[in-house]
């Protein structure tokens, strides 16, 4: 070959090189949040932290539509809802794929035998996965599925039959939540096998968009993109979680570049972000409240004329101003009114210090009585700074004769002692995990969640509330579900176990060059169909 030839076929080959694409870089998107999730699987999940470290992994057989709080399908393609509303059948997609790790390579597969195994293991108490590692079953039977199923049956490959005792009004909703998570069967079988059925909730495999590579409690999670997932690929590599308690170092990773999306900032941050113009804002109403729980199993607080003392003693107003700013909203009712079924006829408890005194000198506690008041130690939206807020309660408390003594521990922990009772007072809060009022009703303040580890913090149980937020579930009727849940917070107002102090917008921030992010109205950080475009995006 003569060197002018050589040349020219190298000329040709340089030409053709630059026309085939070469790979892109590979893309790392780091998630500033907020604490260490108590669990990685979420079947055990109790807190939003938790819930946001397994959506990456994980589906369920139908979902909200994300930015919305509309169902659409997920694992599931289709269903039907028999007329009595008593049976459910699912029709499974074909060929979901399941993660694989170091001790597992999945040879089938989503079928309904993952779908059954996955609810038996958290219903059927002699199921041989039914005792977790790292947790319980809290969300299962809060939204009281022990008592609601009658049957869960693979009818073949790819069809579900889930068959219910009664009917159920939020039941779908409720298959969207973290708890209803698909786990792999055949994962467990081997787990079985080979000794180690506690990798089942340490090492979760799932059919989500990443999987999960290691996690170092207090420092980060870290996901690799899963290139089988049934919507198709990522286009993100790699998915951190920095773990990142302060909000004031989550800001300055932000503005530094170190994460690309930062959980709840401060309504101060908020303004910090929104004059930065390499930063942007999202928010959206929230679907929560903030309030102060009163153990209601023991005194004082047995009493309801302390109960409405302490209502009356609070200045929400100023904590609003304090805390919140334009943020947030003076709360009445334990549910938000943007939620259906809002009972606007309620008035607020106004801020009267003599009727408090009034109250607990009729109670019998004329001399001061001292108690604990613990607050979260970490900010969440429905309370953006917990100690300050519990300094401002107990300012108000002092008033009235009640000194107390702040307290509290790492958020894993915190909520473990809330959901035990181990407490007099405590700051607590709510994101509604489904766009329905039984979420928080049910959920919260229902005689089922009054337990060790249920939601029902203060541990009232009102039977004539029971009843209707009970009947409220067996309707389908929303004009009738409202009316119940209008009655139901009357006496929420009569009894009143819980001081509402708010409901608070909810906020994310990201870097300017993230794409595709839709803020979430039931307060979940999504990374899901989420980019990073190089350069700066104005």
């Amino acid at each position: 070959m003569t060197v002018r030839w050589r040349q020219a076929v190298l000329s040709v080959l340089v030409g053709l090189a630059a026309l085939i694409p070469l790979p892109a870089a590979a893309k790392t998107l780091v998630f500033c949040s907020e604490g260490s999730p108590e669990t990685l699987n979420p079947q055990l999940a109790v807190t939003g932290t938790a819930m946001d470290a397994a959506h990456p992994m994980f589906n369920t057989l139908v979902e909200y539509a994300i930015g919305t709080t509309n169902i659409r399908p997920a694992l599931a393609e289709s269903w039907t809802i028999s007329p009595d509303g008593r049976t459910y059948t699912f029709r499974l997609r074909e060929n979901v794929r399941f993660h694989a790790n170091d001790v597992f390579t999945p040879t089938r597969p989503l079928t309904a035998e993952d779908v059954v195994f996955s609810i038996e293991r958290q219903w059927k108490g002699d199921h041989p996965f039914h005792e977790p590692v790292g947790g319980t079953f809290d969300y299962f039977r809060d939204t009281g599925m022990e008592d609601l199923l009658e049957a869960v049956e693979a009818l073949d490959e790819r069809t579900v039959r889930i068959r219910l005792t009664r009917p159920e009004a939020p039941f779908l909703a409720d298959l969207a939540l973290p708890f209803a998570s698909v786990l792999s069967a055949e994962y467990a079988q081997t787990l079985q096998r080979i000794g180690r059925p506690e990798l089942l909730d340490t090492r979760p495999i799932g059919t989500g968009p990443y999987m999960l590579v290691d996690y170092r409690p207090d420092v980060a999670l870290r996901y690799r993109v899963f290139p089988d997932y049934w919507r198709g690929r990522q286009v993100i590599d790699t998915l951190v979680f920095s773990i990142t308690p302060s909000p004031t170092a989550r800001l300055a990773k932000l503005q530094g570049g170190e994460c690309h999306i930062s959980a709840f900032p401060t309504p101060e941050d908020a303004e910090t972000v929104r004059a930065n113009r390499d930063l942007r804002l999202y928010t959206a109403e929230g679907l929560n409240i903030g309030y102060l729980a009163m153990n209601t199993t023991r005194p004082p607080f047995d009493d309801v004329r302390v109960r409405r003392a302490l209502n009356a003693a609070i200045d929400k107003a100023s904590i609003i101003a304090s805390v919140y700013g334009a943020t947030g909203t003076e709360a009445t009712n334990p549910m938000p009114p943007t939620m259906w079924g809002y009972n606007a006829e309620i008035p607020p408890f106004p801020h009267d210090l003599a009727e408090a005194r009034r109250l607990m000198t009729e109670a019998g506690l004329t001399k001061g009585i001292s108690l604990d008041l613990w607050y979260p130690p970490i900010n969440r939206p429905y309370l953006p700074d917990g100690r300050r807020v519990a300094e401002l309660v107990a300012s108000d408390l002092g008033r009235i004769g009640i000194e107390v003594e702040l307290k509290t521990m790492p958020w894993a922990e915190y909520r473990q002692a809330m959901q035990d009772g181990d407490f007099s007072l405590a700051l607590f809060g709510w994101f509604a995990d489904i766009g329905d009022p039984d979420n928080f009703l049910h959920t919260l303040l229902g005689c089922p969640a009054a337990r060790t580890g249920g939601n029902n913090v203060a541990r009232w149980c009102n039977p004539a509330f029971n009843a209707l937020v009970t009947q409220a579930k067996v309707s389908s009727d929303v004009a009738r579900r409202s009316a119940l849940y209008e009655e139901a917070q009357v006496l929420f107002h009569e009894d009143v176990p819980w001081v509402p102090i708010a409901h608070a917008n909810f906020m994310v921030a990201t870097r300017a060059e993230v794409t595709g992010f839709t803020i979430d109205p039931l307060g979940y950080h999504i990374v899901e169909n989420v980019d990073i475009v190089p350069g700066p995006v104005n």
